[in-house]
């Protein structure tokens, strides 16, 4: 993009402005580190020039927004043409609590929903379970039938919104329930938008709520590819979270790596089931986090996008531009939240958000400012989605695609964020792939020591969290309106289901089980069919995956050191 010759006399140039200018400068008033470095300790050089990026090329690199390799987004208008999804992540108690949040939520202009279940749910047991009990309805909604699936979507027309559901091991049942109360608002399959998380690879890395083995997981996960792309061909079947893999304390880099080392494996296992990446890729999504180091989170995005864009056309042969494209959500950075002085939260999550909305996001989850204290309230949500309403309708940083671009320190970042991410990715292809790797603990390894490398800067004081280790105040947290769910909602819950239990046709329900525990055991079939039968008997969650548990056994974590 740059003449050589102006290249070498900026790099002459630069050296002498270092030691006619800079080293007097620093004689006088030294800089506050001998070495600055991005959270994921890429060392970051004073100022950045043309000569930093002397080998780009616009075209092959960057090229126009909405072309490959969709660096400067996957649109070519971006936000000209609509805004990112406003979707709040939102859920707890029972379905009748959670329903009426869903409600304020959009009455406030969210356009998507965002289901938290609680981890009974998550982990395939209903809310009857002696392993549930204290956890009922704790960290998001019990979901244990149709029935609640039901209460929980009443009055929202399920054509009109688009809903991301997180769940992984169960997400096939859970996904099934959503498809049958479509079936009963009279909605068609074709019609519905929205996400199931889906992505069991990264439970195992980072987050826990497993169930069954690798092997058979896998196998849930491609039935849904299959089904989806047959019935639901708006939905996205899979979301490719590296959002989790971020909280358990991975650099940005290791996110983008551990990330598209996940898509890879689903990729490959979708394409050894005889699915096209073509047809499927176009259904794939990804979840990112965004942390506090600014400009590094924007060019996490972009790089993401890019790389990612290479591996389907490059490595899988895909000739389809939509199938290339990295589809992201973005959730502001759970574990960047403070418990002291909360409110600063707020500021924070707005800088997550920025860099969300210049990385090019499709949707975007901005956390409360007390949800390191309790689940959040309904102010604090207010102020959370007002956050991205701002940014959407006041700040005119949507008003251009791809402002920063250009930049010579984002373009510069962009590229090493990319480089160092391909390091990651082909460590693993030599380990066998990223099942192969996370059986060896080395993905989990990777995690841990840059979680202990963050925390021992935190405690030296090397890495600054206003409020926490530096600007300490007094304050008195018990003002401050925290959101108390009711401790009798297991209580509650059980009633239901009991009563639910009562009223069913348990013939039906012995008899679609039984179905269901014979398909289970031939691998050439496609499970979501009985799924679907399962639920609309109303077969609860925990007996679906109690029939899977049988036939495919449980996983039990490997001790990494």
């Amino acid at each position: 993009m740059f003449k050589e010759e102006a290249l070498d006399k900026i790099k002459l140039r630069k050296a002498e402005w270092e030691k006619e200018v800079v080293s007097k400068l620093i004689a006088k008033n030294p800089e506050m580190k001998e070495e600055f470095r991005t959270g994921s300790n890429i060392p970051v050089e004073r100022v950045y020039t043309p000569e930093d990026i002397r080998d780009m090329d616009y075209l092959e690199d960057l090229n126009f927004p909405g072309e490959y390799p969709f660096t400067r987004g996957i649109q070519a208008t971006m936000y000209r043409g609509r805004f990112w999804t406003m979707r709040q992540y939102a859920g707890f108690g029972t379905a009748e609590e959670s329903n009426k949040r869903y409600k304020y939520l959009l009455e406030q202009g969210q356009t998507g929903l965002s289901i938290a279940f609680d981890l009974p749910t998550q982990i395939g047991y209903d809310s009857d379970h002696p392993l549930a009990q204290g956890e009922v309805g704790k960290v998001g909604v019990a979901i244990d039938s149709l029935e609640d699936m039901e209460i929980l979507f009443d009055g929202i027309p399920l054509d009109k919104v688009s809903t991301s559901m997180t769940i992984n091991a169960p997400a096939a049942i859970i996904w099934a329930m959503y498809l049958a109360v479509a079936e009963k608002q009279g909605i068609s399959f074709d019609k519905l938008e929205g996400t199931i998380q889906n992505d069991i690879l990264k439970e195992y890395i980072a987050r826990g709520t497993y169930i069954f083995p690798p092997k058979p997981s896998m196998r849930l996960i491609t039935d849904t590819f299959e089904f989806g792309s047959k019935y639901v061909p708006k939905w996205n079947t899979i979301s490719i979270s590296g959002y989790h893999i971020r909280e358990a304390g991975a650099t940005a880099v290791q996110e983008v790596a551990f990330t598209l080392a996940d898509g890879i494996a689903y990729v490959e296992a979708a394409i050894k089931k005889g699915l096209d990446p073509n047809v499927f890729g176009q259904r794939l999504s990804f979840f990112f986090n965004a942390h506090n180091d600014f400009l590094e989170e924007i060019a996490k995005f972009r790089a993401a996008r890019r790389l990612w864009a290479k591996i389907m056309k490059e490595r899988f042969g895909v000739t389809n531009p939509r199938a290339m494209m990295l589809r992201f959500h973005t959730q502001t950075g759970g574990s960047t939240l403070t418990a002291q002085q909360p409110l600063n939260n707020i500021v924070r999550v707005t800088i997550q958000a920025l860099a969300a909305v210049l990385g090019g996001t499709q949707s975007l989850h901005t956390n409360s400012y007390d949800e390191a204290l309790a689940l959040p309230s309904e102010e604090s949500v207010r102020i959370a989605l007002r956050t991205q309403q701002i940014i959407a309708y006041e700040s005119g940083v949507t008003n251009t695609v791809d402002p920063l671009a250009g930049s010579y320190y984002i373009e510069w970042l962009t590229n090493k964020i990319e480089e160092e991410a391909k390091k990651l990715i082909d460590k693993i292809d030599e380990l066998g792939g990223m099942v192969e790797a996370i059986e060896k603990g080395f993905v989990q390894k990777e995690i841990q020591d840059s979680a202990y490398r963050y925390q021992i800067e935190v405690e030296k004081g090397e890495r600054i969290v206003v409020g926490v280790n530096k600007f300490q105040i007094e304050e008195d947290l018990s003002k401050l309106n925290l959101l108390k769910v009711d401790p009798t909602i297991a209580e509650r819950q059980v009633k239901r289901l009991e009563e639910l239990k009562r009223r069913r046709d348990n013939l039906r329900v012995k008899t679609v089980l039984d179905d269901l525990r014979k398909a289970a055991m031939d691998e050439s079939v496609n499970l979501m069919p009985y799924f679907l039968e399962a639920v609309k008997a109303y077969a609860t969650e925990g007996e679906i995956c109690d029939v899977l548990r049988n036939v495919f056994g449980v996983y039990v974590e490997k001790i990494i050191l």
